[in-house]
């Protein structure tokens, strides 16, 4: 396993096996993207409320959202970072899921829990490795590496 993931459910909700399908799906997308060894990553699940909050405190947007990323590895370019050290972790930053959109998207999406799961947790990973979606390029660019690393792991819709 490349990456260590700290899951914190707070709406108690998702399976131990759900947990393990995550934990290998995203070392599977660590694995492709070449991320370095010993890297950490924290999973949080949520209700509507709390991505709510979370929302209109980091984004200014006042409603839920599926899933909001927060990179710690996130400096400026010719900046240096703020801790130096090869015995330390390299901390990619935090996954917030709301739970709630996740059965609400799945059944939009006529697809499985788990894939909106999986598709979820992708998408804020690849969020964390500096992967955006702010111009049609960089969508089509993002969104081609989450198919591909879902067909990859085998969850298709």
């Amino acid at each position: 396993m490349n990456l260590t993931i700290d899951f914190v459910d707070e709406t108690n909700s998702i399976k131990k096996e759900q947990l393990e399908m995550l934990e290998n799906l995203l070392n599977h997308a660590a694995n492709e993207e070449e991320v370095r060894p010993g890297s950490e990553v924290s999973v949080m699940f949520v209700d509507n409320e709390r991505i709510t909050e979370i929302n209109r405190e980091y984004r200014g947007k006042d409603q839920p959202t599926d899933v909001i990323s927060f990179a710690l590895d996130d400096e400026e370019e010719g900046e240096e970072p703020l801790i130096i050290g090869e015995e330390l972790p390299h901390l990619l930053g935090e996954i917030v899921i709301s739970v709630p959109k996740i059965v609400d998207q799945a059944t939009e999406y006529g697809h499985s829990f788990e894939r909106e799961l999986g598709f979820l947790s992708v998408h804020g990973f690849l969020h964390l490795l500096g992967y955006d979606h702010m111009t049609e390029e960089d969508e089509k660019e993002m969104f081609g590496k989450q198919k591909v690393l879902l067909e990859q792991y085998g969850l298709t819709r």
